[in-house]
């Protein structure tokens, strides 16, 4: 039995789900619970857990008090779901972390100052997405989905992982992201160039950076589909058979430093100021998860200005027409003048992933795939659907 079966019998998923069944609250309970805590731990461990950067801005008093409201919801919700449900796990989790929560601190936790830098996690990072993610999609996938069917789909375990580990390992991506511009390519930077750039007004540096990134972005893409000895690190993202917010988490670590690097290496050479570049890792960390997204929504002429799920949707497609093709991430007539888009307007793909399907589940499997022997790194249109 997997980790994901073994979750679902623990939390009782074979009982119903609809509203009124304490299945919502018990799992809001959870939620609520686990980030309340995870926050309350890094009150104790701020210079273990926390971002720098992130420290030096937070309002700390409305940081305790969304701290203090979590764990106070996780245990009121826990108890909701005592009461209707007659299996009571979902219902004592949430209510065991928040008491957990509580008796550690709560949000009343001081930190002694200052915090030394060091090496650290990025949990605090983490509890922000997942907040923030989970706050506009879990809901938007509800209200407009493209195919109806409950949050915790098959897969949501491994997608899980690697979205936790992507961003609890913060520090260590960053700097292999950053040393090979930063080490090996600054011989290539021009003074002149790069204070001229960063005097330009901030939107139109903010709109050349997302060219320029994207330019960069569909190169390193579309090597990865068409070199034999890359293709499988990106095979482990295309394995996914179901199209969601979480899905585009799915992806090898080396298909995540290459990418990255490559693609911050034009930002790096060009010399864009601070405000804009982080203005771009802001808009793209949002982006890249819409564009995967299991909504119907449409948006008529910008489809051709600016990538949306029903563009990238057809990257993921297993068909053999959509096979190598949409490779930009922000700009789709990038594609067109390259002779890559494959996007028919009246209809969706009927269904998603790589033909056929090598890769395992669980996120340990996956990272391993590619360096297995065993592994022959075969082109994706060989077992595509015809």
């Amino acid at each position: 039995m997997g980790l994901e079966e073994r979750i679902a019998r623990w939390l009782g998923d074979g009982e119903p789900k609809r509203l009124g069944t304490g299945w919502t609250s018990g799992v809001a309970s959870v939620f609520l619970g686990a980030v309340g805590l995870l926050a309350v731990v890094c009150f104790h461990f701020p210079a273990l857990l926390t971002l720098p950067e992130l420290r030096a801005v937070y309002p700390l008093a409305g940081v305790r008090a969304a701290v203090e409201i979590a764990i106070g919801a996780a245990f009121l919700l826990g108890l909701l779901s005592l009461g209707l449900r007659r299996r009571k796990a979902l219902g004592a989790t949430g209510v065991g972390l928040a008491l957990t929560a509580g008796l550690l601190g709560g949000g009343a936790v001081e930190v002694e100052g200052p915090v030394e830098s060091s090496a650290y996690l990025g949990l605090d990072w983490f509890l922000l997405n997942i907040l923030m993610l989970c706050a506009v999609f879990v809901p938007l996938e509800k209200v407009v989905p493209l195919r109806a069917r409950g949050v915790f789909r098959r897969g949501w375990v491994t997608d899980g992982t690697h979205f936790v580990f992507s961003h609890l390992l913060v520090q260590v991506s960053t700097l292999l992201t950053l040393a090979p511009a930063t080490v090996l390519f600054v011989w290539a930077r021009s003074e002149p160039l790069t204070r001229w750039v960063a005097a330009q007004p901030a939107a139109a540096q903010f709109l050349a950076i997302v060219l320029v990134a994207d330019l960069a972005e569909y190169a390193i893409h579309r090597l990865f589909h068409r070199v034999r000895a890359l293709w499988p690190f990106h095979e482990v993202h295309h394995s996914s058979r179901e199209m969601d917010w979480l899905a585009g988490s799915r992806l090898h670590l080396v298909d995540v430093v290459a990418t990255r690097g490559f693609t911050f290496l034009p930002i790096y050479l060009l010399g864009f100021a601070r405000g804009p570049v982080v203005a771009y890792l802001a808009f793209v960390s949002v982006h890249a998860v819409f564009i995967h997204a299991n909504v119907r929504l449409r948006f008529g002429w910008l489809e051709h200005v600016l990538v949306t799920p029903h563009f990238h949707h057809w990257h993921h497609a297993a068909e053999a027409a959509a096979v190598d093709k949409n490779f930009a991430v922000h700009f789709p007539w990038i594609d067109r003048s390259f002779g890559t888009f494959h996007a028919p307007y009246d209809r969706w793909p009927s269904n998603y992933g790589v033909v056929p399907d090598r890769v395992p589940g669980g996120y340990l499997a996956q990272l391993a795939f590619p360096l297995r022997g065993a592994v022959r790194a075969s082109h994706p249109a060989a077992g595509a659907e015809k």
